[in-house]
């Protein structure tokens, strides 16, 4: 700045005639600043003697204008990248195979339409003690449950051809808790049913259970039902027996028969021809049964009970030996239920021993022909030739007639009654010396 301009603080103003500066702008002080230095690198060159060299010293050349080339790590990160791009992508088409492969399999899609059957017997399945609880979520007690083994399951429908991924179908049950939703049976499933519907069509009653007609005639012990069950295919005869001692049934008539043994349910199983699904849980078996009798059991046969004094077990027990001992042929007109129950009200009120083999053979289910002498020497309160009094439960199942029988018995003065070998009926007596002398004129009483 001019030292006139410095010391008064005032521009100096252009002389006549002279023209004022211009303020110069961006684009000119760039391009004086680019003058600049091709000067400053024309006085460099001249004192290099007129040649150029790089920044090592080196004569210039070509190679010092080419672009610099990307370095080796670049060029790996590139590749490397791309590598792992590819990776990705193969790993994401491998998952969305395996997925659709899944959902085709969960789903039930693109398959063949056809129907298999599945059989699923008792042994696939395990009994469990559970805790049960209220509506509320309050525990009140126990229950008993049945659980299918589901990788039984699993293979069984895997070689019908219903799946094809067991492990798949296994992780579904587990997640669902269809262990507890399955029953056994033989059941005719269609390809077309996914996952869930296979579940939900291997129960009892689902409609796609098989059935089979059983006939249990009058006089049959749980025993001799349970066995023809079993040979039908219904359900295991050892299980019938484990649910009938253990399993807790909702009836009135059951009231006070409390779960211990089997035979507590001697006598209730009402004799029938029922349709029973094939590989059918043992309780709803007994309950079919249960169900019938509790139908049966009517207002009318509770009052005639009532008039007598007796409870249910015991009309129940005197029909079943009625039902054991009398001889019936309805074609000929032949019926002795109500007069074999009127021998055995006789000799009960007389508190005289029944003197029936049919209740001690109730204690040998397995023995043919005649009572032994060891037999009949049997400590039992089912031996009612050596105990009075009625036996401890039903030795049979008795029919509806043998029940009314025992709720309206004829009245007689008869307190005897044996088989007549010739007629195939029985022969009634009053007193013990007609008897005696009628038995021995047959073989039995040689």
């Amino acid at each position: 700045m001019p030292e006139e301009q410095k010391k008064t603080g005032k521009q100096r103003q252009p002389a006549q005639g002279e023209r004022p500066k211009r303020a110069k702008g961006p684009a000119e002080k760039r391009s004086e600043k680019k003058a600049k230095q091709r000067r400053e690198d024309e006085l460099l060159l001249a004192e290099t003697s007129g040649e150029e060299t790089n920044y090592v010293g080196d004569k210039m050349s070509e190679r010092d204008f080419s672009p610099v080339r990307s370095s080796r790590e670049y060029r790996s990160g590139c590749l490397g990248g791309l590598m792992f791009f590819v990776f990705i992508v193969c790993v994401s088409v491998v998952f969305a195979a395996l997925a659709w492969m899944a959902a085709s399999d969960t789903l039930a899609l693109n398959k063949e339409t056809f129907t298999a059957t599945v059989t699923l017997p008792a042994s696939a399945f395990e009994t469990k003690t559970v805790a049960a609880y209220d509506k509320e979520g309050n525990q009140t007690g126990t229950e008993r449950v049945t659980v299918a083994d589901i990788d039984y399951v699993a293979s069984a429908l895997k070689e019908a051809g219903l799946i094809e991924y067991k492990w798949l179908f296994s992780t579904f049950c587990k997640m669902t808790n269809a262990d507890g939703k399955i029953d056994p049976g033989s059941y005719e499933l269609r390809s077309s049913y996914d996952y869930r519907a296979l579940v939900n069509h291997m129960r009892v009653g689902a409609g796609a259970s098989e059935t089979v007609l059983v006939t249990l005639p009058e006089g049959f012990t749980m025993r001799q039902m349970f066995k023809r069950l079993e040979e039908n295919g219904v359900c295991k005869a050892e299980d019938l027996m484990e649910a009938a001692a253990t399993y807790q049934y909702n009836y009135s008539f059951l009231e006070g028969v409390e779960p211990g043994e089997a035979t507590r349910l001697e006598g209730y199983l009402f004799p029938e021809t029922y349709e029973f699904y094939v590989g059918m849980q043992a309780s709803s078996t007994i309950n079919k049964f249960l169900t019938q009798f509790h139908y049966v059991w009517n207002a009318d046969l509770q009052a005639a009970a009532d008039a007598r004094g007796m409870t249910i077990q015991e009309v129940l027990t005197v029909a079943s030996m009625i039902e054991k001992e009398a001889a019936v042929d309805v074609a000929n007109g032949v019926d002795e239920r109500a007069r074999v129950a009127a021998v055995i009200y006789n000799r009960l009120n007389a508190g005289m021993s029944l003197g029936l083999e049919s209740t001690l053979l109730y204690l040998y289910p397995d023995h043919e022909g005649p009572t032994t002498s060891e037999m009949l020497n049997t400590e039992s309160p089912y031996n009612t030739i050596r105990y009075p009094g009625l036996p401890p439960t039903p030795i049979c199942n008795p029919g509806l007639d043998a029940i009314k029988a025992a709720l309206y018995p004829e009245t007689t003065g008869e307190y005897y009654f044996t088989l007549d070998e010739a007629t195939g009926q029985h022969r009634f007596f009053t007193n013990a010396a007609e008897f005696n002398a009628f038995v021995a004129t047959q073989s039995y009483g040689q």
